[in-house]
């Protein structure tokens, strides 16, 4: 089956990018290797600077009951806190109903969503063709990846991140309990940190990032919420008196935060496949969301003849993508860092209970300004 575009994976970049460019008329072919709709390891909290463009494009999250969110709360692993206004605000809505919902409004547009795993993606003579296991061949003038963190694609790309250590463990549930609509929790504990906040249906979603070496020294997930989570006593209030909403929580292990390029073998890289930005920074749904506008809009240059090759495409693209979200992604690891510091975390709250205007400056370095709706 031939297509203009095939999107290699249905996250949140992978989904936004099909909507955008069925609705410019394009054929789009997305694969997906699990069905919709499905629950995902994630903080499901999204900065409001994507919030305009995801109107334009038919998607508005607070008619699905998303949750508007204005303050912020940042605890160490010593349970010192502090908070603060969002700078620009946000919005909380869980995986399982953005992503279905955005995976129909593509089809709606036109878009083709196949239930397939891709097992290689091939390049020759300016076209590709995509092998999945069902024994079918797509082919494209271009593909955009947006496979998640870690796939089998990327060790048959050969991608170097993929040779390098990968030390967190990822843990997600949802909970029922009594957490304020408006806010949302990122508390800090030893080797770790968990955001906590309500997402469309009242349930409260609770989402860590663990060292994977502490982590293996406990049984079992609940033994290691005992012992090393709940040492932080907003975590241990939240654990004790929320009660589980899911049959067990979700785990996701090898979560990778190293340097990745953001197009390979010729194919352009959206979402966690271009780059992770650590837990601790947040919003990397929202920069899922903007790389999906941002290669979105440069293929759509690209076929109205403004780019005089592919490669000046590729080029514009890693430029643009590095442009836009390098000096998060180093942010992100800087402040990751320092919080994982101990007794030196604790020092780094106190100056910003001192300095409280600091802490939405911090912010805005791990986000990015408004999209302009298209």
């Amino acid at each position: 089956m031939s297509s203009d575009i095939i999107i290699v994976g249905g996250g949140l970049a992978g989904l936004v990018s099909a909507l955008h460019l069925s609705q410019k008329g394009l054929q789009v072919i997305l694969i997906e290797k699990n069905e919709y709709p499905k629950h995902k390891v994630c903080g499901e909290y999204i900065s409001n600077e994507v919030l305009p463009y995801l109107v334009s494009i038919g998607f508005d999250p607070f008619e699905f009951g998303a949750k508007n969110i204005t303050d912020f709360t940042l605890s160490t692993p010593g349970s010192r806190s502090i908070s603060t206004k969002l700078p620009l605000g946000g919005f909380s809505i869980s995986r399982y109903c953005i992503d279905w919902e955005l995976s129909k409004k593509a089809v709606e547009k036109g878009a083709t969503i196949r239930q397939a795993t891709v097992t290689d993606i091939q390049f020759k003579e300016e076209q590709f063709s995509v092998f999945t296991n069902q024994q079918e061949i797509f082919t494209a003038g271009l593909v955009i990846g947006s496979f998640g963190k870690r796939s089998n694609l990327d060790v048959k790309m050969d991608r170097a991140f993929m040779k390098k250590v990968s030390p967190f463990l990822g843990v997600k549930a949802h909970y029922e309990g009594d957490f304020p609509e408006n806010a949302v929790g990122l508390h800090n504990f030893p080797g770790g940190y968990c955001g906590i906040s309500k997402v469309e249906n009242n349930h409260i979603n609770i989402c860590y990032l663990a060292d994977f070496k502490s982590f293996k020294k406990y049984k079992n997930i609940q033994s290691f919420q005992e012992e090393v989570v709940c040492q932080n006593k907003f975590l241990k209030e939240a654990f004790k008196s929320y009660k589980l909403v899911f049959e067990r929580p979700l785990t996701i292990s090898q979560i990778s935060f190293s340097a990745k390029d953001p197009v390979e073998n010729h194919v352009l890289m959206v979402g966690d496949a271009a780059g992770m930005i650590h837990p601790l920074a947040g919003n990397g749904m929202g920069m899922a969301i903007s790389a999906g506008r941002m290669v979105s809009q440069l293929i759509l240059d690209y076929q109205a003849g403004k780019f005089s090759s592919r490669k000046e495409l590729e080029t514009r693209y890693a430029r643009t993508w590095q442009k836009s979200f390098g000096l998060r992604l180093k942010s992100g690891h800087i402040i990751s860092r320092l919080f994982r510091l101990g007794f030196f975390s604790e020092g780094i709250l106190l100056f910003l209970k001192v300095f409280p205007f600091l802490l939405p400056q911090i912010i805005k370095r791990t986000h990015g300004k408004k999209l302009d709706p298209v």
